[in-house]
């Protein structure tokens, strides 16, 4: 039989490995792929322009230099927005899109824009002491379980190699701006294929808790599920930003139902 294919996109400073307990069950109804964007992971890394339209020409060169058909993008937070550019290029293998806790959604205006661009700075970056580096990683869970304590490991490893993390705090800054200048709510209305969006109702992060302190999780998703052509939306509970490591049963439940009831 010819598998359907789940092809993964990681979030802003992630890796590949933020899928291994979604590609666990998944991979028993599909070929899974999940990748590293370029400058991340095990991918080559140099000065690359870092956009959401050079991440999206990169899954596209993907997908056609390996023939994929019939192709279910499932993106997480920074790669759900990666996600929606590649869908808006309504490329015929493109069949799905699963939003884990898309950016993308929450709106920001030019003075908002600027406010990042004071603080996500790459000498910000590369002067978070450890103990910051532990409580930015917590901050996507609502409890942050020991068996995802090896991001925090495999950051402090990047940390000590005084190069890779250069080049990772020169990166980080871009891609958040990136996600800001190209933002995608205004087109939503332009992906019809069948999207399934999911967030942790505990999300620390969507929205932005400083700029938006009046707005919910709930809120983010209902507006994004709205303004998208054909959507449906869960709010998962006891889950924060990582929504599909804290809750992978459900997840990935709710994903293989998807897909089946969509083909």
């Amino acid at each position: 039989p010819i598998w359907p294919v789940a092809l993964f996109i990681h979030g802003l400073g992630s890796n590949l490995q933020a899928w291994k307990k979604t590609v666990d069950s998944l991979r028993l109804h599909h070929r899974c792929i999940a990748i590293d964007l370029p400058g991340y992971g095990k991918s080559s890394s140099g000065d690359l322009p870092y956009s959401m339209s050079f991440f999206a020409d990169a899954i596209i060169a993907l997908v056609e230099a390996l023939e994929l058909e019939g192709v279910s993008l499932i993106g997480h937070s920074m790669g759900g927005q990666v996600s929606m550019h590649v869908a808006l290029r309504k490329h015929p293998s493109i069949k799905h899109l699963a939003l884990m806790a898309p950016a993308g959604f929450e709106q920001f205006t030019t003075e908002e824009q600027q406010w990042f661009a004071t603080y996500v700075r790459p000498a910000f970056i590369q002067a978070t002491s450890e103990a910051q580096i532990v409580r930015n990683f917590e901050l996507n869970f609502h409890e942050m379980p020991d068996d995802a304590r090896f991001m925090i490991n495999d950051r402090l490893e990047m940390r000590a190699d005084t190069q890779a993390y250069e080049a990772y705090s020169e990166m980080i800054p871009k891609c958040v701006q990136a996600m800001l200048q190209e933002p995608v709510f205004s087109q939503l209305d332009q992906i019809t294929i069948p999207t399934l969006v999911i967030y942790g109702a505990e999300d620390e992060l969507i929205p932005n808790r400083i700029l938006h302190p009046s707005l919910t999780t709930s809120q983010v998703a209902e507006a994004g599920t709205r303004a998208l052509g054909n959507a449906e939306h869960h709010m998962l509970a006891s889950a924060g930003h990582f929504v599909q490591w804290e809750q992978s049963e459900k997840v990935n439940q709710l994903l293989i139902s998807f897909f089946r009831s969509n083909p």
